[in-house]
């Protein structure tokens, strides 16, 4: 009787991409970025190296693969939480709380891509201040929206202090875990939503 082993099935480009950035965030969460190394991400994918090498070019280039996904589910969520918002309290209030339930789902990589990878690979700083830089960009446009009384430029500020004061928060909410998404976006409507507010009449 001849029996034949089952085809293996081929995986979707996407969705093999997706794997390795998947093992790719636990890795370098686990050992951090310099410790990583391809070759243990490629096993534990199931893939060989050179096709890790073919996807991404380099570790560096893994890297900054990880942060420009979370930086494209970050926009998305956010932009699906305030759709539709009524009124600009509750439009800052999800997107705030959109921002610190993404933070809290991606914690480990979060942490990593913030922290070490922004300090030992220059190409990530951009990306992470892309991050910051579309988040600012989004908020800036979504104030403007709301009042003819606030010019660009006191839109532009009010953006830049609600993504500095989030990020703060965020980084400390790693040390607080009992800091819920929820609790963490009333702290910063309690202080920054007073002197929005007021200017958006």
């Amino acid at each position: 009787m001849i029996t034949t082993e089952p085809r293996r099935r081929r995986v979707p480009k996407a969705e093999r991409k997706a794997q390795m950035l998947d093992v790719a965030e636990v890795v370098f969460a686990e050992r951090g970025y310099l410790a990583a190394s391809m070759d243990e991400i490629a096993e534990r994918v199931g893939v060989s190296k050179p096709m890790l090498y073919e996807y991404f070019g380099s570790k560096e280039g893994l890297l900054i693969g990880c942060i420009h996904r979370a930086r494209s589910e970050l926009l998305e969520k956010t932009t699906a939480a305030i759709a539709g918002a009524d009124g600009p309290r509750e439009v800052l209030r999800l997107g705030l709380l959109a921002f610190f339930r993404f933070i809290a789902d991606h914690k480990q990589s979060w942490a990593l891509l913030r922290q070490e990878a922004a300090i030992t690979v220059p190409s990530a700083e951009d990306e992470v201040e892309g991050i910051r830089r579309q988040q600012t960009d989004l908020i800036a446009a979504v104030v403007a929206s709301f009042s003819e009384r606030v010019d660009a430029l006191e839109s532009e500020a009010f953006a830049e202090i609600v993504v500095g004061s989030t990020e703060r928060l965020a980084l400390w909410c790693e040390r607080r875990p009992e800091v819920t998404p929820e609790r963490a976006t009333g702290y910063v409507m309690d202080v920054v939503w007073d002197g929005v507010g007021r200017r958006l009449g």
